[in-house]
């Protein structure tokens, strides 16, 4: 299925190549200011060095800059990247589509496969978009942030990284329940396309025979099925949100409390417990990042498959 799929990158492959590079830098600039942080309040206002807070200062400003542009550009390749990949797979799905015969138009249906070409599709594009800059940005946040937060202190350090395995642990079961739903969902749009198409083609033999509410009874039937089983899927995902936020706050607290004793003792300074507050937050938010990452891709996987099955098929009547 992948394979199938990124034939489709084709021109826009230094697209998709240059977003994930601009982000690693954006990550490593972030990661850099808050180590540099540490420093400008431990040896430039804590010491009453004002020629070093300065210094100190414009570099951070400078950092921030640099680590603006990264994010701006990875921003923009992203989008053509993700952009040009959704073009190139409508257009290699509807040329392939040309050459179908009855049987194989027959085999998907017609509601099935302009829901391939329309909603699959975007599903898709969303899920490349976040796959080539959050799925590259988070993992490297994590590791950069783990790495600095051990060389600062790595008893707080590791706080953080206990709550790794419990994060991808929770994160597992709740995808694994939930990408069967969706799968049902997106078969069910097909329905509800087969509904809408129908009734709008034989609208007049509708109204001749008098068939309004037994049309209006079949869309509710379809409609309600989708949002029975969207509210569910949904329902099930919204549990990251809570879980994330409980192991945050945990570590948080944590970090916060070991830190305290620390310093009471000279073993920390005010301006290592900040870096380490702040390398958590970086940590934790992507952790929170993936969970969204994998979301989308539990969504666009069935999406990713309905469109491979399009691509891989080949028409049962071939001109010899």
């Amino acid at each position: 299925m992948i394979k199938t799929l990124a034939k489709s990158i084709r021109e826009y492959k230094k697209d998709s190549i240059l977003t994930p590079l601009f982000m690693i830098g954006e990550v490593v600039l972030e990661v850099l200011i808050t180590y540099m942080l540490a420093d400008l309040i431990d040896l430039g206002v804590n010491a009453g060095d004002m020629g070093y807070t300065v210094k100190r200062g414009l570099l951070l400003i400078l950092c921030a800059g640099l680590s603006l542009l990264c994010g701006a550009m990875s921003g923009r390749y992203g989008a053509i990247a993700s952009t040009g990949f959704a073009r190139n797979l409508r257009q290699d799905m509807y040329y392939n589509v040309q050459t179908f015969s009855f049987a194989n138009i027959d085999k998907f249906s017609t509601a099935g496969l302009i829901t391939r070409l329309t909603t699959d599709v975007v599903n898709v594009q969303h899920a490349y978009m976040m796959l080539i800059r959050i799925a590259v940005r988070s993992p490297a946040m994590l590791l950069f942030s783990l790495i600095m937060a051990f060389r600062i202190n790595p008893r707080i350090a590791t706080v953080f990284l206990c709550a790794t395995p419990v994060l991808a642990a929770g994160i597992y079961l709740i995808m694994s329940h939930a990408h069967p739903i969706f799968e049902r969902v997106f078969h069910t749009y097909d329905r509800l396309n087969a509904v809408v198409q129908e009734n709008l083609r034989g609208i007049r033999v509708v109204k001749a025979f008098v068939r309004e509410d037994h049309e209006k009874e079949k869309f509710t039937d379809v409609s309600g099925s989708i949002f029975s089983d969207m509210s569910k899927a949904q329902k099930t995902v919204a549990y990251n949100m809570p879980l994330m936020q409980a192991c945050m706050y945990t570590c948080i607290l944590l970090a916060s409390w070991i830190g305290a004793n620390l310093i009471v003792t000279d073993v920390m300074t005010t301006g290592q417990l900040m870096s380490i507050l702040t390398y958590a937050a970086g940590i934790l938010s992507s952790l929170m990042m993936l969970s969204m990452v994998f979301t989308m891709l539990v969504i666009s996987r069935a999406s990713a498959e309905r469109i491979a099955e399009v691509l891989n098929e080949t028409a049962a009547i071939r001109n010899p």
